[in-house]
């Protein structure tokens, strides 16, 4: 006798066309949702929280936008995780990955549709990702040797990268100020050494980098101002048990002269503490936990600068910048690792006094810091900043460079479409799809500027067929309507070079058009100075085709019954 049922009653499972389809529809649907912030002129989106206060967020990066989607449908969750890991990995590209992968099942459902088997898209699919991955390799351009051109190669996709973002309209500024501190880093991709501090007040432009490392607090009273030389023990340490706690604490004691004799005895204990903490010959002491009244008397008795509650991300890294350990115990002074910097100062930022470490161990070590006019716009400008940061410390490791601009799709999209023409039987279907999805990034990049997406593609499509072509979008100046009483040939009507938005690289003609028609522009990617990170791109490729050969898979949604509260028995 055939079982009919093997799950739970509140169990459900979808088979088939109906599982396939609803993993179509989870992924395509959060393509569309996501694909309207990629590109420079790409849109915002603000994310509101449910919890206590509503917090708002105003955000492009697709990394944060995916974390802070609550969603239902596994297809989805899929996507949101290799975005997720594109942020980790390489920091950039969080967008990308998404559409491109939204995309290919895009046209994996239209050839489900024709009768194709999902295992022969997927070998179609599997070849296309390795042809693309070959044409990418062929293309790529190495400049390390060369210091300045290297240098050059770090701005142009720093630009790029921020282009896309808040800080676009000084991209020249940050760029630079992200390139300096990586360099500073020497190769290293730990950017723990790169502080990023917010301060309202002034404008992004006002943002600038500053050698050391900047502590957000304040030097307390009587406390030397400056210190040279300073040796700096970080502590995570209880600094406040001089005072007997009324909450926490049942003392019996017959008269209030008991309990002075408590507080002496507490405070003889902190002496003592104090005492072998200066002990270890510091000048400065950095507790991560309160610091009372009587202990930081002690300590400016001895000339000592002491610093509490500064927050734990801050002296994790103070104490990595400066050469020390953070203690909590401080009976061997020679088990405790010491900090050095040079010299140790109060700043102002703004309103706010903060300590400036100068001449840390670490020579690498610096702070950002960054001015806005809000802290919805210093947060967005700290995560595009950080992506920026992320990109050019991978480039600086794998210092392969693409052309932007969706020039990278295209040179994919090419030898592809070659492949797809030699390979016979249903798989060239596949691999002919691939090349739509990646021609789909180009298209997406043009209909978010408003540019005319249809138009664009083809042009540059037939750019693409020239050897060695370097075109690509040119978002900012991408259309001008040239309307322009005079025709010299059938074919060709001349334009100003100035009113006309074509690169100065080639030649100021508007081949088949007539007045009053508009001008779509194809730029030189190589004059404009647009790169991407080879890694970023090649990351973007692998993870996209890897997650939509992973949901081409899948055949059956199974939705486990959930759990029931177990009724109480009795009260």
């Amino acid at each position: 006798m055939a079982i009919d049922r093997i799950l739970k009653d509140d169990a459900s499972e979808e088979k088939g066309d109906r599982a396939r389809m609803s993993t179509f529809v989870g992924a395509i649907a959060i393509t569309d949702l996501i694909k309207t912030t990629l590109g420079p002129k790409g849109m915002d989106k603000i994310l509101q929280s449910t919890g206590r206060g509503h917090h708002v967020t105003v955000t492009n990066d697709g990394a944060t936008i995916m974390k802070s989607l609550q969603i239902d449908n596994p297809a989805a969750k899929v996507l949101i995780e290799i975005s997720k890991t594109q942020d980790d990995e390489v920091g950039d590209g969080t967008t990308s990955v998404v559409v491109l992968a939204g995309e290919l099942l895009r046209e994996a459902e239209k050839l489900v549709g024709m009768k194709i088997h999902p295992m022969t898209i997927i070998l179609g699919y599997r070849m296309a990702a390795e042809c693309a991955h070959k044409a990418l390799l062929n293309k790529v351009v190495d400049n390390k040797q060369d210091a300045e051109k290297f240098r050059t190669d770090l701005m142009n996709i720093a630009m790029t990268t921020l282009s896309s973002k808040i800080l676009s309209q000084d991209k020249e500024h940050f760029a630079d100020m992200a390139v300096d501190a990586v360099m500073r880093l020497k190769g290293s991709t730990n950017l723990e050494a790169i502080q990023i501090i917010k301060k309202p007040g002034g404008s992004l432009r006002d943002s600038f980098l500053d050698e050391g490392f900047i502590l957000d607090k304040k030097i307390g009273v009587g406390q030397p101002k400056r210190i040279e030389n300073a040796n700096i023990l970080v502590a995570n340490t209880a600094m406040d048990t001089d005072k007997v706690k009324i909450y926490g604490a049942r003392v019996r004691v017959d008269s209030m002269a008991k309990v002075a004799e408590i507080e002496g005895a507490e405070k003889d204990k902190m002496r003592e503490k104090v005492k072998k903490i200066i002990g270890h010959g510091i000048n400065c002491f950095v507790n991560r936990q309160l610091i009372y009244n009587f202990p930081e008397e002690l300590f400016a008795d001895a000339g000592i600068l002491a610093i509490e509650h500064a927050d734990f991300d801050g002296i994790e890294r103070l104490a990595l910048v400066t050469g020390g350990e953070i203690a909590s115990t401080f009976d061997n002074p020679e088990s405790v690792k010491l900090g050095h910097c040079k010299l140790i100062e109060e700043i102002m930022i703004g309103e706010d006094k903060l300590i400036h470490f100068s001449g840390v161990e670490m020579g690498q070590a610096c702070t950002i810091v960054l001015r806005g006019a809000s802290e919805h716009v210093l947060d967005e400008a700290e995560r595009s900043l950080h992506d920026a940061l992320c990109v050019l410390s991978q480039t600086v490791n794998d210092s392969r460079v693409l052309f932007g601009g969706g020039w990278p799709e295209m040179v994919m999209s090419k030898e592809v479409d070659e492949l797809a023409r030699k390979t016979p039987g249903k798989k060239s279907h596949a691999i002919e799809a691939f090349s739509r999805a990646l021609q789909a990034i180009p298209t997406i990049i043009a209909d978010n500027a408003g540019l005319d997406s249809a138009e664009l593609i083809s042009k540059l499509r037939a750019e693409h067929q020239n050897e060695g072509s370097s075109s690509g979008i040119d978002v900012i100046t991408g259309m001008v309507s040239c309307f322009l009483p005079q025709l010299f040939t059938s074919d060709s009507m001349l334009v100003d070079p100035h009113i006309c938005a074509l690169n100065s690289a080639n030649s100021p003609v508007c081949r088949n058009l007539s007045p009053g028609i508009e001008c779509l522009q194809v730029g030189d990617m190589s004059e404009l100075g647009i790169c991407e990170s080879f890694k970023v791109k090649q990351a973007v490729l692998l993870s996209a085709i890897e997650a939509a050969e992973g949901l081409l898979r899948v055949d059956e949604i199974i939705r486990c019954a959930p759990r029931k509260r177990e009724e109480r028995m009795g009260h």
